[in-house]
Order: structure tokens, then C-alpha cells, then sequence
């Protein structure tokens, strides 16, 4: 392969990688989700192990998921949520940020679907009004 091919190759990669890095990156709305599939249809049951699902979805949604304070979450309700009934749960908790400190508390909630945790929400005025809270220590134990 010639001198010029070679820069050609590099090129062509260079300005793929945007490309590639963007379709790992998408929104959250990209996210696929079970609550826009027919799974969701029909009444909702109960999330019996929310607290165990709840842990294991902030796990991989918080950046460093060791060290959360104050950490304390409701009692999943149902509400509407993109014109359907989802049971939902909220979560209010200060998260240590990557430098190390601390800044103001979070309000999250998470939806489930089919009895199982599905996505975790940060848009919550609607979904979390009236909600009311009780001390969740388990979200502050985590480990990596």
C-alpha cells in the first residue's frame, strides 16, 4: 500500500470516529426501552423486588455509584407516562461527583415495567408530586 493510501486510511478513519463515538452516545430517548414495545401492554403488576432492581439499575446509571448520601426512596405508585400506567418510583440522593465532593441533591425516578426496572428518569415534577420517602442505605453501600 503506497504512502497516499495509507494517509487516505487514516483520514477516512478520523473522521469516522465521530460517527462511531455518537451511536455510543445517544440520548436517553434512544435508549430501546420495553415500555414503547407491545411487553408493556395490559395492567402493570406490582414491582415486588424494586428496592434489589432499583440498586442494580443505579449501579450502572450513576458514574461512580460509591459513596451516595442521603439516600431515600418512595414507595412505587402508579402513574402516567407516556399515556400509559407504569409503576414508578422516586429516589432522592447526593451522588459523590468525580472530583471527590459533593453538590446538591438529585431527584430520579424509576420506571418498571412488567414488575422489573426499566429506566431511570431525571425530569420527575410530575411523576415524584406528593411522593413520600423513607431512608434507602442500601443505595448507600454500594460498590463498584
Amino acid at each position: 500500500m503506497g504512502r497516499l493510501a495509507k494517509q487516505a486510511v487514516r483520514l477516512a478513519l478520523i473522521l469516522a470516529l465521530p460517527l462511531a463515538l455518537a451511536a455510543c452516545f445517544g440520548s436517553d430517548g434512544d435508549r430501546p426501552t420495553l415500555m414503547d414495545g407491545t411487553q408493556a401492554g395490559g395492567p402493570q403488576p406490582f414491582p415486588d423486588s424494586f428496592r434489589s432492581d432499583t440498586l442494580a439499575l443505579m449501579r450502572s446509571y450513576l458514574n461512580n455509584p460509591v459513596g451516595v448520601r442521603e439516600a431515600s426512596m418512595a414507595e412505587p405508585v402508579q402513574r402516567e407516562v407516556g399515556g400509559r400506567q407504569f409503576y414508578v418510583s422516586c429516589l432522592h440522593f447526593t451522588p459523590r461527583e468525580t472530583d471527590g465532593t459533593y453538590k446538591a441533591m438529585r431527584e430520579r425516578a424509576v420506571i418498571f415495567v412488567n414488575g422489573r426496572a426499566d429506566r431511570v428518569v431525571d425530569r420527575t415534577s410530575e411523576l415524584c408530586a406528593g411522593a413520600v420517602y423513607v431512608p434507602f442505605p442500601e443505595l448507600e453501600k454500594m460498590t463498584r
